[in-house]
């Protein structure tokens, strides 16, 4: 289903082949011979989302811009199952297995593999040929690779992170976070009442 939203309608080339279920909305642009399977979603919510040539996004994986992180994909690249990608840059042959996630303002380079259930945090920055391992988390720029048992070095690598701040605009110490942050969400998400379906 396509979906024009904020004025913006996806733009698909006539080589990519798009599955029924998926939903692809506002300013996307799908490059050519790419295939997106069922249950994907693609979401422009302010900011674009570019695929490259022969990118692949495998059943209910999601792609989401935001108004201060855009996507870019590049050619050759395979988004797993159940991955999520939101507001990153993403080189040429890259490879992100079934569960993946990749935060907002991460750079991944060409010829990276994020492994199964495998986090590349906000702003990590992965040179080409990166692996993340099973389950690892990548953070910072210089980029560390930790395993999960290791939390406090997960934490302190990324002090700067601020998810709320960057994400939602609201400040991690404020008293009631969780209901500043529902709230200014729900108010940008809302925007998506005027949406129209543009196509199958």
């Amino acid at each position: 289903m396509l979906y024009e939203h904020l004025g913006a309608r996806p733009r698909i080339h006539d080589t990519a082949v798009v599955a029924p279920t998926a939903v692809i909305s506002g300013d996307v642009e799908i490059g050519p011979n790419c295939q997106v399977l069922h249950g994907a979603v693609i979401t422009a919510e302010g900011g674009p989302i570019t695929l490259g040539e022969h990118v692949i996004v495998m059943e209910n994986a999601l792609i989401r811009a935001t108004a201060a992180n855009s996507v870019h994909i590049g050619a050759h690249t395979l988004v797993g199952t159940l991955a999520s990608i939101a507001g990153a840059t993403v080189g040429e042959e890259v490879f992100f297995a079934s569960g993946a996630r990749i935060f907002n303002g991460a750079l991944v380079g060409d010829r990276c593999e994020v492994r199964v259930n495998a986090i590349v945090h906000r702003r990590a920055v992965l040179p080409a040929g990166t692996v993340v391992p099973i389950g690892w988390v990548a953070v910072g720029d210089p980029v560390q690779l930790l395993s999960p048992d290791r939390e406090a070095e997960i934490s302190a690598a990324q002090p700067d992170l601020d998810f709320p701040g960057h994400v939602f605009g609201v400040d991690r110490d404020t008293p009631d976070l969780m209901v500043q942050l529902t709230e200014r969400y729900a108010s940008s998400l809302a925007r998506h009442a005027d949406d129209r379906l543009i196509g199958g």
